[in-house]
Protein backbone atom coordinates (compact mmCIF):
# COMPACT_ATOMS: atom_id res chain seq x y z
CA UNK A 1 0.00 0.00 0.00
CA UNK A 2 1.09 3.35 -0.81
CA UNK A 3 2.07 5.71 2.17
CA UNK A 4 0.19 8.67 2.94
CA UNK A 5 1.73 11.67 2.73
CA UNK A 6 -0.47 14.81 4.27
CA UNK A 7 -0.57 17.83 1.57
CA UNK A 8 1.22 21.02 3.04
CA UNK A 9 -2.56 22.12 4.35
CA UNK A 10 -3.26 18.43 5.46
CA UNK A 11 -0.16 19.48 7.23
CA UNK A 12 -0.90 23.02 9.02
CA UNK A 13 -4.54 21.34 9.84
CA UNK A 14 -2.56 18.31 12.12
CA UNK A 15 -0.42 21.41 13.62
CA UNK A 16 -3.12 23.08 14.74
CA UNK A 17 -4.77 20.03 16.20
CA UNK A 18 -2.00 18.96 17.98
CA UNK A 19 -1.90 22.27 19.87
CA UNK A 20 -4.93 23.56 20.63
CA UNK A 21 -6.96 19.73 20.42
CA UNK A 22 -10.15 20.52 18.55
CA UNK A 23 -10.31 22.87 16.30
CA UNK A 24 -13.55 24.21 14.22
CA UNK A 25 -13.99 23.61 10.66
CA UNK A 26 -14.65 27.15 10.33
CA UNK A 27 -12.06 28.13 11.65
CA UNK A 28 -9.63 26.14 9.45
CA UNK A 29 -12.20 27.45 6.15
CA UNK A 30 -11.27 31.25 7.71
CA UNK A 31 -7.43 30.17 8.40
CA UNK A 32 -7.09 28.29 4.96
CA UNK A 33 -9.29 30.38 2.78
CA UNK A 34 -11.20 27.44 0.93
CA UNK A 35 -14.30 25.80 1.16
CA UNK A 36 -16.03 23.96 4.16
CA UNK A 37 -16.51 20.81 1.63
CA UNK A 38 -12.21 21.16 1.05
CA UNK A 39 -11.78 21.30 4.58
CA UNK A 40 -14.23 18.36 5.12
CA UNK A 41 -12.38 16.20 2.49
CA UNK A 42 -9.25 16.94 4.26
CA UNK A 43 -10.31 16.27 7.42
CA UNK A 44 -11.63 12.74 6.17
CA UNK A 45 -8.53 12.06 4.35
CA UNK A 46 -6.57 12.63 7.64
CA UNK A 47 -9.10 10.54 10.11
CA UNK A 48 -9.09 7.27 7.38
CA UNK A 49 -5.04 7.67 7.80
CA UNK A 50 -5.69 7.42 11.80
CA UNK A 51 -4.21 11.18 11.84
CA UNK A 52 -6.92 12.54 14.12
CA UNK A 53 -10.70 11.99 15.21
CA UNK A 54 -13.45 13.65 13.14
CA UNK A 55 -16.11 15.41 15.63
CA UNK A 56 -19.23 17.66 14.75
CA UNK A 57 -17.84 20.67 13.02
CA UNK A 58 -14.45 20.01 13.14
CA UNK A 59 -11.67 17.66 14.68
CA UNK A 60 -9.67 16.29 17.41
CA UNK A 61 -6.14 14.98 18.57
CA UNK A 62 -6.56 10.64 18.00
CA UNK A 63 -6.03 8.80 21.11
CA UNK A 64 -3.90 5.76 20.39
CA UNK A 65 -1.21 3.50 21.20
CA UNK A 66 0.82 4.17 17.92
CA UNK A 67 2.82 6.93 16.51
CA UNK A 68 1.68 8.84 13.66
CA UNK A 69 3.87 7.63 10.08
CA UNK A 70 7.33 9.32 10.09
CA UNK A 71 6.25 11.68 6.96
CA UNK A 72 3.29 12.91 8.96
CA UNK A 73 5.81 13.69 12.19
CA UNK A 74 8.09 15.58 9.57
CA UNK A 75 5.79 17.86 8.70
CA UNK A 76 4.23 18.52 11.96
CA UNK A 77 5.25 21.19 14.72
CA UNK A 78 7.74 22.12 12.47
CA UNK A 79 8.61 25.69 14.45
CA UNK A 80 8.42 24.14 17.61
CA UNK A 81 11.36 21.28 16.48
CA UNK A 82 13.30 24.20 14.94
CA UNK A 83 13.08 25.78 18.38
CA UNK A 84 13.83 23.21 20.38
CA UNK A 85 16.55 22.55 18.42
CA UNK A 86 18.03 25.95 18.36
CA UNK A 87 17.71 26.23 22.35
CA UNK A 88 19.66 22.33 22.38
CA UNK A 89 22.43 23.20 20.14
CA UNK A 90 23.06 26.18 22.33
CA UNK A 91 23.96 23.60 25.40
CA UNK A 92 26.66 21.58 23.01
CA UNK A 93 29.99 22.55 23.67
CA UNK A 94 32.52 22.24 20.63
CA UNK A 95 34.22 18.71 21.45
CA UNK A 96 31.98 16.87 22.47
CA UNK A 97 30.47 13.33 22.29
CA UNK A 98 26.93 13.05 22.12
CA UNK A 99 24.59 10.21 21.67
CA UNK A 100 21.56 10.93 19.11
CA UNK A 101 18.78 8.86 18.76
CA UNK A 102 15.85 9.01 16.14
CA UNK A 103 13.15 11.02 16.08
CA UNK A 104 12.11 14.07 13.21
CA UNK A 105 13.11 16.45 16.15
CA UNK A 106 17.05 14.64 16.24
CA UNK A 107 17.22 15.61 13.25
CA UNK A 108 16.31 19.02 13.76
CA UNK A 109 18.99 19.18 16.52
CA UNK A 110 21.50 17.63 13.82
CA UNK A 111 20.93 20.41 11.20
CA UNK A 112 21.44 22.86 14.50
CA UNK A 113 24.35 21.31 15.50
CA UNK A 114 26.58 22.02 11.91
CA UNK A 115 28.47 24.90 13.05
CA UNK A 116 29.64 22.99 15.68
CA UNK A 117 33.52 21.97 15.61
CA UNK A 118 34.68 18.09 16.07
CA UNK A 119 31.73 16.71 17.49
CA UNK A 120 31.69 13.33 17.98
CA UNK A 121 28.86 11.79 17.63
CA UNK A 122 27.41 7.89 18.09
CA UNK A 123 23.76 7.22 16.56
CA UNK A 124 21.48 4.62 15.32
CA UNK A 125 19.60 7.36 12.89
CA UNK A 126 20.84 6.92 9.37
CA UNK A 127 18.84 10.66 8.77
CA UNK A 128 21.17 11.97 11.49
CA UNK A 129 24.53 10.95 10.01
CA UNK A 130 23.95 11.57 6.08
CA UNK A 131 23.02 15.30 8.20
CA UNK A 132 26.24 15.51 9.90
CA UNK A 133 28.56 14.01 7.78
CA UNK A 134 28.23 17.39 5.90
CA UNK A 135 30.36 18.66 8.22
CA UNK A 136 34.06 17.78 7.75
CA UNK A 137 35.23 18.03 11.62
CA UNK A 138 32.70 15.57 12.89
CA UNK A 139 34.12 12.11 14.01
CA UNK A 140 30.68 10.19 12.90
CA UNK A 141 30.03 6.68 14.55
CA UNK A 142 26.68 4.67 13.67
CA UNK A 143 25.48 1.95 14.71
CA UNK A 144 25.47 -1.76 12.71
CA UNK A 145 22.22 -3.56 12.15
CA UNK A 146 18.20 -3.99 10.43
CA UNK A 147 17.34 -0.22 9.28
CA UNK A 148 14.15 0.59 9.24
CA UNK A 149 13.19 2.09 5.79
CA UNK A 150 10.31 4.52 6.77
CA UNK A 151 12.76 6.85 9.33
CA UNK A 152 15.99 5.62 9.04
CA UNK A 153 16.63 4.05 12.38
CA UNK A 154 18.77 1.31 12.43
CA UNK A 155 17.13 -1.58 15.36
CA UNK A 156 17.82 -4.92 16.65
CA UNK A 157 20.03 -6.57 19.03
CA UNK A 158 23.10 -5.73 17.18
CA UNK A 159 22.60 -1.91 17.13
CA UNK A 160 22.09 -2.01 20.58
CA UNK A 161 25.30 -3.76 21.19
CA UNK A 162 27.16 -1.66 19.11
CA UNK A 163 25.55 1.73 21.43
CA UNK A 164 26.45 0.06 24.69
CA UNK A 165 30.33 0.12 23.69
CA UNK A 166 30.51 3.70 24.24
CA UNK A 167 30.20 6.53 26.91
CA UNK A 168 29.02 9.92 26.31
CA UNK A 169 29.23 13.50 27.38
CA UNK A 170 25.41 13.97 26.64
CA UNK A 171 22.71 11.99 25.31
CA UNK A 172 20.24 13.59 23.28
CA UNK A 173 16.98 11.74 23.76
CA UNK A 174 13.52 11.85 21.95
CA UNK A 175 10.68 10.19 23.09
CA UNK A 176 6.65 9.89 22.32
CA UNK A 177 5.27 11.01 25.74
CA UNK A 178 6.00 11.80 29.28
CA UNK A 179 2.92 10.56 31.51
CA UNK A 180 1.58 12.65 34.53
CA UNK A 181 3.48 10.39 37.20
CA UNK A 182 6.84 11.54 34.97
CA UNK A 183 7.03 8.05 33.40
CA UNK A 184 9.28 8.44 30.25
CA UNK A 185 7.51 6.33 27.44
CA UNK A 186 7.77 5.17 23.69
CA UNK A 187 5.52 3.72 21.54
CA UNK A 188 7.73 1.15 19.31
CA UNK A 189 9.32 -1.23 21.56
CA UNK A 190 12.13 -1.39 19.92
CA UNK A 191 13.23 2.18 20.99
CA UNK A 192 13.01 1.10 24.34
CA UNK A 193 17.01 -0.48 24.43
CA UNK A 194 18.30 2.09 22.64
CA UNK A 195 16.96 4.67 24.65
CA UNK A 196 17.72 3.03 28.47
CA UNK A 197 21.74 2.52 26.77
CA UNK A 198 21.41 5.99 25.73
CA UNK A 199 20.27 6.91 29.93
CA UNK A 200 22.98 4.62 31.11
CA UNK A 201 25.53 5.42 29.01
CA UNK A 202 25.83 9.57 29.16
CA UNK A 203 27.45 11.37 32.14
CA UNK A 204 24.26 13.92 30.96
CA UNK A 205 20.68 13.22 28.97
CA UNK A 206 19.02 16.29 27.79
CA UNK A 207 15.39 15.08 26.56
CA UNK A 208 13.63 16.79 23.87
CA UNK A 209 10.10 17.06 23.59
CA UNK A 210 7.56 19.64 22.70
CA UNK A 211 5.31 20.61 25.38
CA UNK A 212 2.49 18.48 23.77
CA UNK A 213 4.36 15.31 24.86
CA UNK A 214 3.51 16.18 28.24
CA UNK A 215 0.87 14.11 29.56
CA UNK A 216 0.88 12.16 26.54
CA UNK A 217 0.34 8.27 27.08
CA UNK A 218 2.25 5.40 25.37
CA UNK A 219 3.40 1.53 25.95
CA UNK A 220 6.66 1.15 26.73
CA UNK A 221 8.71 2.52 29.81
CA UNK A 222 12.01 3.83 29.40
CA UNK A 223 12.21 5.50 32.43
CA UNK A 224 11.86 8.13 34.56
CA UNK A 225 12.03 12.34 34.11
CA UNK A 226 13.87 12.09 37.18
CA UNK A 227 16.95 10.45 35.65
CA UNK A 228 17.02 12.97 33.33
CA UNK A 229 20.08 15.79 33.10
CA UNK A 230 17.96 18.37 31.75
CA UNK A 231 14.56 19.05 29.72
CA UNK A 232 14.09 21.11 26.44
CA UNK A 233 10.78 21.66 24.91
CA UNK A 234 9.06 24.42 23.47
CA UNK A 235 6.63 26.21 26.01
CA UNK A 236 5.48 26.18 29.63
CA UNK A 237 4.77 22.86 31.20
CA UNK A 238 2.21 22.44 33.74
CA UNK A 239 3.01 23.15 37.29
CA UNK A 240 3.45 19.14 38.63
CA UNK A 241 5.93 18.91 35.56
CA UNK A 242 7.47 22.10 36.36
CA UNK A 243 7.71 20.69 40.52
CA UNK A 244 8.82 17.07 39.30
CA UNK A 245 11.81 18.81 37.05
CA UNK A 246 12.94 21.14 40.29
CA UNK A 247 12.74 18.08 42.88
CA UNK A 248 14.67 15.74 40.76
CA UNK A 249 17.64 18.32 39.91
CA UNK A 250 16.73 18.32 36.42
CA UNK A 251 17.11 21.65 33.72
CA UNK A 252 14.36 23.00 32.21
CA UNK A 253 15.04 24.87 29.35
CA UNK A 254 12.70 26.65 27.62
CA UNK A 255 13.16 27.52 23.77
CA UNK A 256 12.17 30.84 22.28
CA UNK A 257 9.52 30.68 19.22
Amino acid sequence: MEQFIPSSRQASILNMVEEFGFVATEAMVSKFEVTPQTIRRDLNDLAQHGLLTRFHGGAGQVRTAENLPYNARLKSGVEAKRSIAQKTAKLIPNGASLFLSTGTTIEAIAEALLAHEKLHICTNNLNVAQIMRRNESFHISVACGEVRHHDGGIIGSAADEYLDKFRTDIGILGISGVDFDGTLLEYESQEVKTAKTILRNSHQTILVADRHKFGRRAMHRIGHIGDLGGVVTDGPLEPHFKTMCSEGDVTLHIAEA
